[in-house]
């Protein structure tokens, strides 16, 4: 009879102790990070690769189109305890279910959300590469194959690509929901097929090849900004993505990717071969979509929070301002994001405005943040709000200069993204706040800067003055 007893007192505990585990893990990329280190704990001396099978292998990601270019066998990879397994599947396997919620993603310190799937495919292609930068499928597994679904959609289709969506919560979160309807290529996805196609094409070299898989994660997201934010900060984190991602130069390779992709597919499920018509259609549709994955992907787009009232576009001016309060840099995801609510709230119940003023908001995290967006006037630039974009600095800079990286986000990267996507007229002026209001902003040290850039004008007869009772 004891032994009965301490036997399901045992199972008790067992069970117990799984569904404890399980609770403690959320959708944060440091939890993931854990669990695949307790997956590293459990044969301390496997190699990465071996790791990445056994994840994939517990998430059920072995379809003839990976198997093509990982050439895996996974039954004979160990299989993970019960309760990790489960974790692995949920953080895993992508899917976007019929209420819009995407699962298979993780928040990352720097603010974003990725898809583990692409970013682990990427990795795993590159640590069996042969020779540096020579990875086979590097840019298939990770991005290509969803971007070619993504990309030939019907023409009726009004979205396909994004979007991207919010959390539940931010501390401990579990349900991220899209913010509109979801193409077949989410913002999520394409952050991970990035940092899959990064990170894959740096342990192509065996010199980088890191000894656990673990710490390639950890020191990819995890890195801790300093006081001078980015400018110090090394080149291979999460939060240069985009520029690491565009120093490749990969429009060109990745739309013959894609191709190559849709015909893999196709060959791959029993269909006959393309005829050169079809092809020469495929690429058409391919490089047209990829004009689309450009603006939103190698340059800066958001969701947008508000009441609006519209802009006519293109605009004339940007106005550049700081925040004075906060007056100190953010350099965190989280940090920002606090900063960001402060000044909505202040904007929104002391001055009664819709939404937070600025149309956008610069770190010194590395991101740029929507507050009115493009499209809708901003209450930044008391009477001109109708004729130019707001650009804050966050912290008050009348004595020192915001970071390199956060200036060339706003001045290069931002400025050109509006210019491109015809938000802006090319001959678009850049003045200082304090050129058209009563004002000490955006700070003496940083008035002093944008004097130099290119676009800096003065008051003219260009700028044509609102009414004072504009909407905020």
């Amino acid at each position: 009879m004891d032994r009965v007893c301490w036997k399901l007192s045992l199972v008790f505990l067992v069970l117990l102790v799984s569904t404890c585990v399980e609770a403690s893990f959320s959708y944060r990329m440091e939890d993931f990070i854990s669990a695949v280190k307790q997956v590293e704990d459990e044969d301390p001396g496997s190699e990465p690769l071996a790791v990445l099978k056994r994840l994939r292998r517990a998430a059920e990601v072995n379809d003839p189109f990976i198997q093509y270019f990982l050439f895996s066998d996974l039954s004979g990879v160990p299989e993970l305890a019960a309760n990790l397994s489960d974790y692995i599947r949920k953080a895993v396997h992508h899917r976007v279910t019929e209420d819009a919620k995407e699962e298979g993603v993780v928040l990352t310190p720097d603010g974003t959300t990725v898809a583990l799937r692409p970013l682990l495919l990427g990795i795993e292609a590159g640590l069996l590469a042969k020779t540096r930068g020579r990875v086979r499928g590097l840019y298939q597994l990770a991005l290509a194959r969803d971007l070619g679904l993504s990309l030939r959609q019907s023409p009726t289709v009004t979205r396909r690509l994004g979007p991207d969506g919010c959390w539940d919560n931010l501390s401990s979160p579990q349900v991220f929901t899209l913010s509109d309807s979801p193409s077949l290529l989410t913002t999520a996805q394409v952050n991970g097929g990035m940092d899959g196609v990064v990170l894959g094409l740096e342990v192509s070299d065996k010199s980088r090849r890191p000894l656990k898989l673990s710490n390639l994660l950890t020191e990819y997201y995890c890195h801790q900004l300093e006081g001078k934010g980015l400018d110090t900060a090394p080149r291979l984190i999460s939060r240069r993505r985009r520029e690491n991602f565009k120093r490749l130069g990969v429009p060109l390779l990745l739309t013959r990717q894609v191709v190559k992709s849709v015909q893999l597919q196709q060959s791959l499920t029993g269909q006959s071969n393309m005829e050169r018509k079809e092809k020469k259609e495929l690429m058409r549709e391919v490089k047209e979509g990829m004009k689309e994955f450009v603006h939103m992907y190698m340059a800066v787009s958001s969701p947008y929070i508000g009441t609006p009232t519209n802009l006519a576009l293109p605009l004339s001016f940007m106005f550049i301002h700081h925040t004075s309060t906060p007056s100190q840099p953010c350099l965190t995801f989280e940090q920002c994001s606090a900063d960001m609510r402060s000044m909505q709230r202040f904007h929104q119940e002391d001055r009664g405005w819709d939404d937070i003023g600025y149309s956008f908001v610069a770190g010194s995290d590395g991101n740029i943040y929507e507050g009115r967006g493009w499209y809708w006037q901003g209450a930044h630039t008391l009477g001109y709000n109708s004729v130019g974009y707001g650009v804050s600095f966050i912290g008050d800079y009348s004595s020192v200069l915001p970071s390199q990286h956060a200036m060339e986000l706003v001045r290069d990267q931002l400025a050109s993204c509006a210019v491109g996507g015809g938000r802006l007229i090319p001959t678009f002026t850049l003045m200082g706040h304090r050129q058209v209001v009563n004002t000490a902003c955006p700070g003496d040290a940083l008035y002093s800067e944008i004097k130099t850039w290119k676009h800096f004008g003065s008051y003219g007869k260009s700028l044509r003055c609102t009414t004072r009772t504009e909407k905020v």
